[in-house]
């Protein structure tokens, strides 16, 4: 499905721009304690990701029950991308780290498994990524009902999401290096500025698909 792998990779690139804490965490793990603490770090990252994305399946999933109402949900999640693109645009804040301690540290298994938790709970406890879930997971679901295998579709959708997203945490602990003189205070707040943009302008076009296509869906 070209479709789904275009949109799978049009979520990638919008969570991988999205600016947030677990950005700067890939980066200073990186810098302060090497590329295998930085891919350790992105790999507890990339495992919450998978959880949040079943948890909130799991839940939206419940709404195969009510296909009726599948157009007031793809609407609903589209004012909310809406909602969260202004937000993202006029009113979220840069907060920049400026601790740079390059001190060299010995690591042993349990700093591993602190390193890998770390990651995982970043992520997973930070309210945008966890919207951003939910919200997409909702929107796909409505979506995926005009294919014939709703379940392949949802599942190439996301699968080339956590895919890319993994592939440019990696690329981001490989130039670390290079990106930290990069991550200036404007260049992060263009950057979320764009992040609006796109979440916005995804959200209308959704909601345009569905009330344009929704009586063809019946």
């Amino acid at each position: 499905m070209v479709a789904a792998l275009i949109k799978g990779l049009a979520l990638g690139i919008l969570l991988a721009i999205s600016v947030g804490p677990v950005i700067f965490a890939i980066i200073k793990q990186s810098i302060n304690h090497g590329h295998k603490a930085g891919y350790v770090f992105v790999a507890g990252v990339s495992s919450s990701d998978v959880t949040l994305l079943l948890i909130c399946n799991f839940f939206t999933s419940l709404f195969d029950t009510a296909l009726k109402h599948q157009t007031l949900i793809a609407v609903t999640g589209s004012l909310f991308l809406i909602g969260v693109g202004i937000y993202t645009f006029f009113f979220k804040k840069v907060v920049v780290d400026e601790e740079n301690n390059l001190k060299e540290k010995v690591f042993r298994k349990r700093d591993w498994v602190a390193t890998f938790l770390s990651g995982y709970f970043m992520n997973m406890l930070n309210p945008g990524v966890f919207i951003f879930w939910f919200a997409w997971s909702a929107a796909i679901l409505a979506d995926s009902i005009t294919y014939t295998n709703p379940f392949q579709y949802r599942a190439i959708v996301f699968g080339t999401c956590l895919v890319f997203v993994l592939a440019t945490d990696l690329l981001k602990v490989a130039l670390a290096g290079k990106l930290r003189p990069k991550l200036t205070v404007k260049n992060l707040h263009n950057i979320n500025r764009l992040s609006g943009l796109i979440l916005i302008g995804f959200g209308i076009a959704l909601c345009w698909g569905v009330l344009s296509f929704g009586d063809k869906l019946k």
